[in-house]
């Protein structure tokens, strides 16, 4: 089986027998994977370290490539909540929309969501020694993007978006943010903002990073990077690296 590529239908496998077979085959020396009717089990992939390539066919569950360090992971659908909590390293690419609480906490590797995703993503990122995670949403995205962020970097785009009336993002973006950079394609609604922090246009360091990792986003997704990078980005930041400091009283 060692290096094999393995095949798995998921229809109406219970998550925690999905992800024994998983792992069981990861342990025999199987390097790619790919699920067929994955239906919201979770967990998926969690843990798992190494060069490992899966493909799901599906809608995972809550959790998918948590504490994952290394492994590629592409989902053809949506995908539910957690997608890549406290994920050390890898990449995630989810063509279609996906949940809350993407990308919690975490320190490294890249995290692709094609379409809209929901409220506090990206919260407590952080870069770690040489990691600086990355995340690229190409649709809008709800309240609390980047709350209480510590590093890293994420894109919003908000082109790919099955809300054209809605905002490019909601309410309180980056409320508590202390580090790392949000990147906007087009202006920032003032009213959306969060305590704190100011929008201003990009400079040119800013603007390789974008081109950079908007062509590795369109390269995965089959998207026209120039037509994508043909709009003026803007760049969000705390005032400072202590936003709250002002509330504690020295003992």
């Amino acid at each position: 089986m060692a290096d094999q590529k393995l095949v798995l239908d998921a229809k109406g496998v219970y998550y925690r027998q999905l992800n024994e077979r998983i792992r069981d085959a990861v342990t025999g020396g199987v390097r790619e994977i790919e699920l067929n009717n994955v239906n919201g089990q979770r967990y998926i992939f969690t843990g798992l370290k190494g060069e490992l390539s899966l493909k799901i066919n599906g809608v995972p569950g809550q959790d998918m490539a948590a504490f994952m360090n290394g492994p590629s992971i592409r989902v053809e659908g949506n995908a539910q909540d957690g997608v890549a909590n406290t994920m050390d390293d890898g990449k995630v690419v989810v063509n279609g929309i996906a949940g809350d609480v993407l990308g919690y906490g975490m320190r490294g590797g890249r995290l692709y969501i094609r379409g809209d995703v929901g409220y506090r993503v990206g919260i407590h990122m952080k870069a770690y020694k040489e990691k600086s995670p990355v995340i690229v949403i190409g649709g809008k995205a709800g309240d609390f993007l980047g709350e209480y962020m510590a590093g890293g970097s994420i894109i919003l785009l908000g082109m790919f978006s099955d809300k054209p009336y809605a905002p490019i993002c909601g309410r309180s973006l980056g409320t508590g943010m202390h580090g790392g950079v949000i990147y906007v394609r087009g202006p920032v609604p003032d009213t959306q903002l969060g305590p704190h922090l100011t929008s201003e246009p990009v400079d040119e360091t800013d603007k390789a990073r974008i081109r950079e990792m908007v062509t590795d986003f369109a390269l995965e997704l089959g998207l026209d990077a120039q037509h994508i990078l043909a709009e003026s980005f803007f760049k969000v930041k705390p005032f400072s690296h202590r936003p709250y400091g002002n509330m504690y009283v020295p003992c």
